[in-house]
């Protein structure tokens, strides 16, 4: 099962800086004279939360170490030995990743002490910022202490004492954070696993003695418990009860009970006096009749209704709706369907079968994050919970669509947050109606870990360049770095919200779209193939889907541009050799995403555009061109099968290389899968024909 240290982005990552001052500099005799500690989140250094204490080493303090830190025989008269000071060290450090400057020796220290005071020692997870610093700048002069201070305009008054130290590490930490995400470094396993290749170099040229016990020690961290997996498989629309159960404002409390026992319901939604929609439950009836009495009986629902009614989507799984009732301590939600109108209530008994566990909080989590470093910390526990239901058998086409759903909703929070930036620069809200979508595999449903952003905004109205859409545009560049600080990388293509081509008014968008349809550019087939997956995810709503619908429309009636689709979708093909054999890569890897996936979803685009099948999921769109009897069922089924094997390969590639630190990506290993899982792949890749088939059907 993987760490949740492993996949948390640097920015979020909750951690102490660790520094002791010794009698000397033999890990082997000398002894803990200061023990210096401070906590960081992410780029944050907590200084009010802070461990300092001097320590009494149990021998003489030899004169020339004092005069390096300043601590002497006399300073450590009455201070407590470490087996003393250990317990309240020890409930300081937790499980916490512990960070410092050549943190070998200080770790190398306390595993004396440890021994010495005849105490278990488990070296923890760590990370050290002198190899991160290598990591960065390789040719930097110096990589003590005062020199990266130096480089990073870091400041330290303390230097020499255990305190001053951490301090002084703690914001080189957070000043090195944004040079290795430019580096492509975002999370604590990839910073691990490049800092393990510096110490390997390191050890090649000092007979291995630099090198610590693997890059983050053998301490277990907290890992996501096994969970049920059925709330991730279905949508709140699946458990809902409706329609909902309406009440006018002027009925009677005695009008609501007779309601609630005839119909053997526990709420009615209640028109309240101010205009919103608010709900009764059995609890509100009991209160007032408990502080009332009889007299409560007469009382109208508009008074007593709770207000506003809390909701979630129909569309929405309903983890996220068990995390949203554990979160803000309700019973009852209502339920709204993609116009914002309430068609149906959730309430306990709706979700019985279910607990709010931390787990399934996530996506409420990333819901109400109130920062980024707060946003990256729900974020970094999406592999475990993916590694968690794959472990369980459920479908990775289910576990992308889940994956999905929280690229989605962490692009609508960033957008939000991006809102409150704009507004703290002076810059006021939207000064017209928006739409944020998300595009490509997101918008599809078919996200695993290795996404990176695709994103577009659509206003209302203004013109390029102009005073809507410049501040269109500063709320981009918030939103999209935002979603790169949390885990989210730029989209190396530009398909971002924050570049003009992706940023447009309404009319221009459907300008754009004609031009891309009747122009037929391999630029423009591109283009407007990613916009085919997208989904509105914040804002106006209507807006985007205006957009989608037009470019089915157009994209439909367009012989031409159709023909240029089934071109384009006909030319996959699977990753074999000559001989049968898959073909690797240099590195022994095939990309699975290119020869397996793209020539199935790009031929189920293409024809749910030529013939009208207004769906985004890949296995939606193919199921809709066999409900219209193209193709065999049979052809048709195994294409949804080989989709599915895909997916799982890659996410399981996935999640491996997240827990080594290995950059994500669509490639897999072939040698690296169980025989049985890899023979799926090899016959999954074989079925890839039949997609070229499918979106070539005139010749069929």
């Amino acid at each position: 099962m993987i760490s949740n240290a492993y996949s948390t982005p640097l920015t979020a990552l909750d951690a102490v800086v660790l520094d002791t001052e010794t009698t000397g500099l033999d890990a082997k005799s000398a002894r803990i004279v200061q023990v210096g500690a401070v906590r960081v989140h992410g780029t944050e250094i907590d200084v009010g939360d802070h461990f300092d204490s001097l320590v009494d080493p149990g021998i003489p303090i030899p004169p020339e170490t004092t005069r390096v830190h300043g601590i002497s025989d006399a300073d450590v008269v009455g201070a407590p030995r470490f087996a003393q000071l250990e317990p309240r060290f020890a409930a300081y450090l937790g499980r916490s990743v512990l960070i410092g400057h050549t943190l070998s020796f200080d770790l190398a220290m306390l595993k004396r002490e440890y021994g010495l005071a005849d105490l278990p020692w488990r070296t923890p997870r760590f990370l050290d910022v002198r190899w991160l610093a290598r990591v960065v700048s390789p040719t930097l002069a110096h990589y003590d202490l005062d020199g990266l201070c130096a480089w990073l305009s870091v400041t330290n008054p303390g230097r020499h004492t255990a305190i001053g130290d951490a301090m002084a590490t703690a914001g080189v930490f957070a000043a090195l954070i944004p040079l290795l995400r430019q580096r492509g470094i975002r999370t604590f396993a990839e910073a691990s696993a490049a800092c393990r290749k510096i110490t390997e170099m390191e050890a090649r040229g000092s007979g291995g003695l630099m090198v610590m016990e693997a890059q983050g020690g053998d301490a277990q961290t907290p890992t996501l418990a096994k969970i049920d997996s059925y709330p991730y498989r279905h949508r709140v629309r699946d458990v809902m009860s409706a329609p909902p159960i309406m009440a006018s404002a002027d009925d009677t409390l005695a009008q609501a009970i007779t309601v609630l026992a005839e119909r053997k319901i526990s709420s009615v939604f209640v028109q309240a006096d101010n205009g919103s929609l608010g709900i009764v439950t059995e609890r509100d009836v009991l209160k007032r009749l408990h502080e009332k009495g009889a007299a409560a009986l007469d009382e109208r629902l508009g008074a007593i209704a709770t207000t506003p009614l809390q909701t979630v989507s129909e569309n929405a799984f309903v983890y996220r709706a068990i995390g949203r009732l554990d979160r803000l301590g309700l019973r009852h939600l209502g339920v709204r369907d993609g116009h914002g109108k309430v068609i149906g209530a959730l309430t306990p008994r709706n979700l019985l079968r279910q607990r709010a566990s931390a787990a399934i909080a996530l996506g409420d989590e990333i819901d109400n994050a109130a920062n980024v470093a707060t946003l990256g910390r729900a974020w970094a526990k999406l592999p475990l919970m993916a590694d968690s239901l794959l472990e369980e058998d459920v479908e990775p086409r289910i576990i992308a669509e889940v994956i999905s759903s929280e690229i989605c909703i962490m692009t609508r929070r960033a957008a939000q947050l991006a809102e409150v930036r704009m507004a703290e620069e002076g810059k006021g809200a939207p000064p017209v109606p928006y739409c944020v979508m998300v595009l490509g595999s997101g918008g599809r449903g078919e996200s695993l870990l290795a996404a990176d952003q695709d994103n577009a905004i659509v206003f209302e109205r203004g013109e390029a360049g102009g005073p809507e859409d410049r501040w269109f545009e500063g709320l981009a560049v918030h939103m999209t770095a935002i979603l790169d600080e949390v885990g989210i990388p730029f989209c190396k293509g530009g398909v971002m919200a924050k570049n003009a081509p992706w940023r447009m008014s309404l009319p221009a968008w459907l300008a754009q779209i004609d031009g891309w349809v009747r122009r037929q550019k391999p630029e423009d087939l591109l283009n407007v193939d990613i916009f085919f997956d997208g989904i509105p995810v914040h804002g106006d709503t209507a807006l985007g889907e205006t957009i989608w619908n037009h470019a089915y429309e157009v994209g439909g009636r367009a012989p031409d541009f159709i023909k240029l689709l089934t071109l384009h979708a006909g030319e996959g093909r699977a990753p074999f050799s000559l001989f049968g054999g898959l073909k690797t890569d240099e590195k022994g890897r095939i990309d699975i995403k290119k020869n397996g996936l793209m020539p199935i979803f790009t031929a189920a685009r293409s024809l749910s555009i030529r013939h009208g099948v207004r769906r985004r999921a890949t296995p939606d769109r193919l199921r809709g061109i066999r409900e219209l009897g193209i193709g065999s069922p049979e052809d048709i089924e195994a294409l949804i099968s080989a989709h599915q094997a895909i997916l799982g390969a890659m996410l399981a590639q996935q999640l491996s290389d997240t827990e080594q630190g290995i950059p994500l990506s669509t490639r897999v290993n072939p040698d690296g899968i169980p025989k049985k899982s890899r023979s799926a792949l090899v016959e999954a890749l074989k079925k890839v024909s039949i997609a070229t088939d499918l979106a070539n059907e005139g010749r069929m």
